[in-house]
């Protein structure tokens, strides 16, 4: 599997795609997979501010609910509403139309890795 290299990746498998000030956050098709069927987002409001390394939201698949880490901190300018109503959109295409929220950034976001650092964690992770 191949992972975007416009995005940097948490060890949680969030991932985020830095664009000037403006971050968007998603989670990794790896973690969809492990997931399963997704049958629930719960994100936060507009306007809300993140910590990085700190949970925003949960997603619910048929297997469990897990909690979502940003892997930067701002405030959320916009929620992907499209997936309130449609979460199992996310597996379809999660580094485009997946996306959960776009943040603007406080700062560049630090302690993320790059697409093949994260390629290798998750190999190594799904080897255990």
């Amino acid at each position: 599997m191949s992972y975007p290299d416009n995005c940097k990746y948490t060890k949680e498998h969030e991932w985020i795609r830095i664009d000037g000030s403006t971050g968007v956050i998603g989670v990794t098709k790896y973690a969809i997979e492990q997931l399963g069927d997704v049958v629930h987002l719960d994100l936060p409001k507009v306007g809300m501010k993140l910590k990085s390394h700190e949970t925003f939201g949960t997603i619910e698949s048929t297997k469990t609910v897990s909690d979502l880490y940003s892997p930067a901190a701002g405030t959320v300018v916009e929620v992907n509403a499209s997936l309130a109503d449609a979460p199992e959109a996310i597996a379809d295409d999660p580094y485009s139309k997946g996306w959960l929220v776009k943040l603007t950034l406080d700062g560049a976001p630090a302690g993320l890795m790059s697409a093949a650092e994260y390629e290798k964690y998750v190999s190594e992770d799904s080897s255990h």
